[in-house]
């Protein structure tokens, strides 16, 4: 195969990445409760400057990013025009979205269709399990690469942002297959009458009749629980399904649960440094396209541990696995094929072993 390195492919358009770094991730009352750390505005700015790096030296010519009242876009333009002055940087051109921020969860949503309509090949996500969800309902099919600053992070990978940078480039400039960078993931749909939502990894129907405080940390208040992954090492509701039947994210299946007050004990992590005892009196395996009854008369509906839905006597919500949810990049299986095709070295390197 003859492989491309970071001078010598051909371009045409610009390739644009999007970056949304949500400035509201990690910092709800869960952080309060849990005693956990809190992502800064600061560090989340360092963050996207840690991406740039990667995507100048890689061929990114263009990167939209979000704007923000808490400065995060400020500190980033600000830092490439200081760069450019100097002579030092090699950062793609640097611009913000030209929109009106409300400081709400449109603003994400928002910065995002604007930039798949100027032709952005994927979005580097910085938030946590909600923000990822709010992007993927409006574009489902612009991958997202996933950097974790929430609370609960499930969906989106910890990981070190200069190497999610590399990746997002590899596969933003063509370097690698998609069928290698991207995977698809499942999510749950909701349906009540008309409306419609979606979550990337569990619907938690809870007791509680009106939303209110939108995180789910008390126990004594989840009904019932639909995952469409449960890892063991993971932390928050889908924890709680991990500890009866882990599930992996490419197995083509999910899981339903319901809380009583007789069955199976379980001790799950269900916030940073909180353990939790539930107990589950059914268990039983999602199969993808069946929709599944609610079963709890009334109470509110939390989407990736957020209440969003509130439903009443009379009305039968039903939960969805879809297995078609949003394409997000596969910064492992990149790098790998990255290091095993040669791309990151020079013709004269790969040769060494041969």
């Amino acid at each position: 195969m003859n492989c491309l390195l970071p001078t010598d492919f051909d371009r045409h358009d610009d390739v644009i990445v999007g970056v949304i770094a949500n400035p509201a991730s990690g910092r709800d009352i869960r952080r309060l409760t849990a005693k956990a750390s809190v992502f800064t505005a600061a560090e989340k700015a360092n963050m996207v400057q840690r991406l740039l790096g990667p995507f100048g030296a890689l061929g990114v010519d263009r990167v939209m990013i979000m704007p923000d009242s808490s400065g995060i876009a400020a500190t980033v333009e600000r830092s490439a025009q200081i760069n450019r002055s100097r002579g030092e940087s090699v950062w793609p051109l640097i611009e913000q979205v030209k929109m009106k921020s409300t400081g709400g969860v449109e603003d994400s949503q928002n910065a995002a269709r604007i930039m798949r309509d100027a032709g952005a090949r994927a979005i580097v996500v910085l938030g946590g399990d909600g923000t990822h969800r709010v992007i993927a309902k409006v574009v489902p099919e612009l991958p997202m690469a996933t950097l974790s600053t929430g609370t609960n992070n499930v969906f989106p990978d910890w990981r070190e942002a200069t190497v999610t940078g590399i990746a997002t480039a590899l596969h933003v400039t063509g370097r690698i297959d998609p069928s290698i960078t991207l995977r698809r993931n499942k999510q749950l749909r909701v349906n009540l009458g008309e409306y419609t939502d979606i979550a990337l990894v569990d619907v938690c129907v809870t007791r509680l009749t009106h939303v209110g405080a939108r995180a789910v940390w008390d126990p004594d208040t989840i009904a019932e629980l639909f995952v469409a992954f449960a890892e063991p090492d993971a932390i928050g509701l889908s924890s709680i399904a991990a500890m009866i039947n882990p599930l992996t994210r490419d197995e083509p299946r999910g899981l339903c649960l319901r809380c009583g007050t007789e069955g199976r004990r379980v001790l799950a992590a269900i916030a940073p440094g909180v353990l939790e005892t539930v107990v589950i009196d059914h268990c039983e395996i999602m199969q993808p396209g069946v929709r599944y009854a609610i079963r709890t008369e009334r109470g509110s509906i939390a989407l990736d541990g957020e209440r969003e839905i509130e439903f009443h006597r009379g009305q039968v919500p039903r939960v969805t696995l879809e297995l078609n949810g949003p394409p997000t990049l596969d910064v492992s299986s990149t790098l790998a094929a990255a290091a095993r095709l040669g791309v990151m070295a020079t013709p004269c390197a790969r040769e060494m072993l041969r």
